[in-house]
């Protein structure tokens, strides 16, 4: 079969086919572009997904030793209270095992707590600084009422021995 058209008809034809090879090009090219996005956001949100995964699991760790520091914290506290307890009992049970009983002449002066405190009482009460003699054989002794200073340790009542 044979048609006709004319040359007019004929040209705008050829116009519209290139015209649509162009507008097809172009949807071509855009499709191309939106799959390369969608194919970027697709890889996007996976890393997303991977590094949620990854703070969650690290968040979920972070709260279970949270969890362990608080309780080692709140035992580390009771045994504070405990160790702290446990010192005032023994500093109130820990006093001292005897006293020193500085006597003037056979008669009481002053107790002090060690032996150098007793000594330095007597000192500022006029005793020498060298006169201090160590006790002799038992039977050589003075009578006490014949010794200027004398200190005597005392044991307190209840100290072990």
């Amino acid at each position: 079969m044979i048609a006709i058209v004319r040359t007019r008809t004929l040209r705008a034809l050829r116009a519209g086919i290139a015209e649509a090879e162009a507008a097809t090009a172009a949807a071509r090219i855009e499709a191309r572009t939106a799959t390369d996005s969608a194919i970027r956001a697709e890889n996007a949100l996976e890393d997303l997904r991977s590094t949620h995964a990854s703070s969650t699991a690290e968040a979920a760790r972070a709260q279970g030793e949270l969890e362990a520091l608080r309780a080692q914290v709140l035992l580390d506290t009771e045994d504070r209270a405990a160790l702290r307890m446990l010192l005032r009992t023994a500093r109130k049970s820990a006093g001292p095992q005897q006293v020193f009983v500085l006597l003037h002449y056979g008669r009481f002066h002053s107790v002090h707590g060690t032996r150098e405190d007793a000594e330095k009482a007597a000192e500022r009460d006029g005793a020498h600084p060298d006169g201090w003699l160590t006790q002799g054989a038992p039977g050589t002794q003075r009578p006490e009422a014949e010794v200027t200073w004398r200190i005597q340790p005392m044991p307190i009542a209840g100290a072990a021995r």
